[in-house]
């Protein structure tokens, strides 16, 4: 007896309607008659709703079907549809090619963002709005700047960074970029050497606390009795 595993036979295009209907819509495709080829692909759409009663109240519902057998029969069927024939393509569309950026960053920790925002203000005649868009530039490069060399950069560093970015078309208040502080915070955690933790009982202990040792130590001492005549 010749076995017949799932995985030698050919690939289900839309496995809910089983390797039956598959089969009967490769069948389509071997009868030469075309009228006979219309009338029992009539017949395969008929059994494909017969699978999905519920779904023949949808809209579109036989538009979907002869769609469905189409793509099961890898658009190579020929018969004729009372719809569009659909095509790989636009059941499955590629998405268009995205434009990959070719143009270079000046200074990678900033992003490209920065240097845009730079750039864009050169034709800002407003000094006072110039003014504090570079403060607020200036207060997110001493941030990043600080994320990517762990050490807070000087203000000739911010400074020169900006008039690289801007081609040494935007003047710099460098008395206002000194006065910027960096609203970034970093929360430092003790460093804690190998064998110094010490559990919550012995910390009481240390500091004195209601360890059972300490209880027993500041329990007052009883009085001595005489017993002597």
């Amino acid at each position: 007896m010749k076995k017949n595993y799932n995985y030698e036979r050919k690939k289900l295009q839309l496995p809910e309607y089983g390797r039956h209907i598959h089969e009967m819509v490769d069948y389509l495709s071997t009868i030469e008659d075309r009228a006979e080829r219309n009338h029992q692909a009539q017949a395969v759409i008929g059994v494909m709703g017969n699978l999905f009663p519920l779904l023949r109240d949808t809209a579109d519902y036989t538009h979907k079907l002869w769609d469905h057998m189409f793509i099961m029969a890898d658009f190579k069927l020929d018969v004729d549809s009372p719809y569009p024939i659909p095509s790989a393509e636009e059941l499955a569309p590629r998405p268009a090619k995205m434009a990959y950026p070719t143009k270079k960053i000046a200074i990678k920790h900033y992003g490209k963002n920065v240097e845009n925002i730079l750039r864009s203000l050169r034709g800002v005649d407003d000094p006072e709005e110039v003014e504090e868009a570079i403060g607020n530039v200036a207060r997110y490069m001493r941030t990043k700047s600080y994320e990517y060399n762990q050490e807070h950069p000087n203000n000739d560093v911010i400074i020169k960074d900006i008039k690289k970015m801007s081609d040494n078309m935007i003047s710099v208040d460098e008395t206002a970029i000194g006065n910027l502080r960096s609203e970034y915070k970093q929360h430092h955690q003790p460093f804690q050497k190998k064998g110094q933790h010490q559990s919550g009982y012995q910390n009481r202990q240390n500091k004195g606390g209601k360890g059972p040792k300490n209880q027993q130590q500041n329990k007052p001492a009883k009085p001595h009795r005489n017993h002597a005549k």
